[in-house]
């Protein structure tokens, strides 16, 4: 009986949230953007996530002009589908209109192979990479304990040590994006304005003013203040009701 009303449950979810999707489709068409958003939203009081969702709630809030919500929702849909070219190019056109022009200083070094290199995939392809090595490693086991000429038992051998090698790359490869994306916690200023402070306290000096659509990175948490990161490496304290983590 449980079985059945949760499956009754999840179904009205399910129905609601493709109804609340639609809608916001139909309204978005023809320009009712403040409309669409609200569709948009309620989908998302459902607890349904997709990347093309926030996609569309971030073309939502880009029509009204609201920078910060449009540039969150784009982050947030890229945190479901990294590679899309779609949404990285929206998040482009968001981005020129804020008002905080901060550079980036890119990493160097053997830091930036390492990220270059596991970029490359998310990290669930990468484990899903190193399962099909895994079983390209048995396939070469088998053929070596069964094999009875010598150089094919050479040749199997060899292959195993190639598959068990790649295998190791591509598991350390998902750990450490996995490591990244659990570590890296990026927000969005969602203020007009808000004082980046030198200690969490606000008598404590001002170390730099951003507007609302600025991306950071969460450090820390105390009390009501967040510890940021900009993306030129200049950190601060900034109170946490003015920005909003995308993750």
């Amino acid at each position: 009986m449980k079985n059945i009303l949760y499956i009754f449950l999840l179904s009205t979810q399910i129905f609601f949230a493709q109804n609340g999707f639609e809608k916001g489709n139909a309204f978005y068409q023809k320009g009712n953007y403040e409309q669409a958003v609200a569709a948009y939203e309620s989908v998302l009081k459902t607890n349904s996530h997709s990347a093309e969702l926030y996609f569309n709630l971030g073309n939502s809030y880009y029509k009204l002009n609201k920078v910060a919500p449009a540039i969150y929702n784009y982050e947030k849909a890229l945190v479901l589908n990294p590679e899309d070219s779609e949404t990285l190019n929206n998040l482009k056109f968001a981005q020129k209109r804020t008002i905080d022009e901060i550079k980036e200083v890119p990493k160097v070094g053997f830091a930036k192979l390492i990220q270059n290199y596991t970029d490359i995939f998310h990290y669930n392809t990468w484990a899903w990479i190193s399962v099909g090595l895994s079983t390209v490693f048995l396939a070469f086991f088998l053929g070596y304990y069964f094999s009875q000429l010598a150089f094919s038992k050479r040749m199997f051998f060899i292959g195993m040590f190639v598959a068990l090698l790649l295998f190791v790359i591509c598991v350390l490869a998902a750990i450490s994006g996995k490591s990244n994306y659990v570590n890296e916690k990026p927000a969005i200023v969602f203020a007009e304005m808000a004082t980046l402070k030198s200690e969490p306290q606000n008598s404590s000096s001002e170390v730099f003013v951003l507007h609302e659509g600025t991306k950071v990175f969460v450090l820390e948490t105390l009390s009501h203040w967040k510890k940021i990161q900009l993306t030129d490496g200049t950190e601060g304290w900034i109170e946490k009701d003015a920005i909003k983590e995308v993750k």
